[in-house]
């Protein structure tokens, strides 16, 4: 069974953040840069919240705020999912479906190490699906 570790491994950890001061504009030029779709907010190390495009769109657009004039600390969400690397991928997926969330910050004693999305949670199950499925077809037609 794959772990939140082995998905890192190979995708790597890299962590984009930026500071609850910066603006929602900046914030999202950093997303579109990187091409990803949620940033943690950070303050000394630590995380206060997350930004995701799901916060810009109800939180900003919907509310008719201006994404150069709006600090990311009034629109993040402030309560944050975590895991542990050692966490399964299963686990990963009900906690994504239960808290409705796309993108999970991996905390490694008490330090963000990575951050997964649900793109990677899915990639992650079909490819452990398959392998499942070619041992049992190599497992019957051998037999």
């Amino acid at each position: 069974m794959k772990t939140v570790r082995d998905i890192l491994a190979s995708k790597g950890t890299d962590i984009w953040s930026i500071t609850p001061d910066a603006t929602v504009f900046e914030t999202l030029q950093l997303m579109a840069d990187k091409e990803i779709g949620a940033v943690l907010v950070m303050v000394g190390g630590n995380t206060v919240g997350i930004f995701t495009e799901r916060d810009y769109a109800r939180q900003v657009i919907l509310k008719g705020k201006a994404s150069k004039d709006t600090p990311v600390r009034e629109v993040m969400t402030s309560r944050v999912v975590y895991v542990k690397p050692d966490e399964s991928i299963e686990n990963c997926m009900a906690l994504m479906t239960d808290k409705r969330v796309r993108h999970l910050p991996v905390l490694d004693q008490s330090r963000v190490c990575g951050v997964l999305s649900i793109g990677d949670v899915v990639k992650a199950v079909i490819s452990e699906k398959q392998f499942m499925i070619q041992q049992l077809e190599n497992y019957i037609t051998s037999g």
